[in-house]
């Protein structure tokens, strides 16, 4: 199984992060300005400076700084969904994926990019059925 290093995040700093990727680059002040609730000046300042330090945020040089996301949604969103799949699944991804197609809606698109990417997976675990070779 190829897992890829993904960040995991705090529900506060995830918070901090979905305000970055729905307003893009940001100051401080406008940071807090689009905070849907109060919250103090530091506590943003801290949130921010430690998603600097994990790599996921950056932060201009220039005075005032202004803070972008530096990683998309699906790379924060594979690291919280391995932590899922160990901790609760023993590492096995299928009861995952079965309660989530046996309970949740699913449309025809998703279905359909379900199969794709089963097939994918299934070409890529046999390598000589992509040469044509006979397996």
């Amino acid at each position: 199984m190829k897992q890829r290093k993904s960040p995991r995040l705090s529900a506060d700093e995830m918070e901090v992060m979905e305000m970055l990727w729905r307003h893009g680059p940001v100051t401080l002040s406008a940071a807090q300005s689009a905070w849907p609730r109060p919250i103090g000046y530091t506590t943003l300042q801290t949130r921010l400076n430690r998603l600097v330090e994990k790599n996921v945020v950056s932060r201009t040089p220039e005075r005032p700084a202004q803070y972008a996301a530096a990683v998309e949604p699906e790379a924060v969103s594979a690291g919280h969904l391995a932590l899922l799949v160990d901790r609760v699944n023993g590492g096995s991804v299928v009861p995952l994926v079965a309660h989530l197609v046996r309970d949740w809606k699913l449309s025809r698109a998703e279905i359909a990019e379900l199969k794709a990417l089963i097939a994918e997976a299934e070409r890529q675990s046999n390598p000589q059925a992509k040469k044509g070779a006979e397996p």
